[in-house]
């Protein structure tokens, strides 16, 4: 997300599967947090923004890419799936019917994770 002075965001950084639809929330959180980097650079000559910007905006990114794979797992059959992952997923989807921290935590990751 950064080679020498150049900062990427949004889709020119990562790709994010799409399910969950999390590549605009995680490009205008990039731009959140590239800007109050370049802010405090311009305004004071503060590095630690931009030197920390990769590893900030990649921590929220790797949450939302493994949401995206957990719901894509929950959500769809696939051909390999055995016996265990077809109770597994049944497992998940009553749980998640029936448990408002589940749901709670779902919601926080599907409408996006606090900045």
């Amino acid at each position: 997300m950064r080679h020498g002075r150049l900062f990427l965001a949004g889709d020119a950084a990562h790709i994010v599967p799409p399910t969950g639809a999390k590549g605009l929330n995680l490009a205008a959180s990039d731009v959140a947090y590239l800007s109050d980097a370049l802010i405090a650079f311009f305004r004071s000559g503060a590095e630690q923004g931009l030197t920390g910007y990769q590893a900030r905006a990649l921590a929220r990114i790797w949450k939302a890419e493994r949401f995206s794979w957990y719901l894509t797992k929950l959500m769809h059959r696939f051909p390999e799936d055995g016996p265990l992952e077809r109770r597994m997923r049944a497992a998940e989807l009553d749980y998640l019917a029936t448990s408002r921290a589940m749901q709670t935590a779902i919601a926080e990751n599907y409408i996006g994770l606090p900045l």
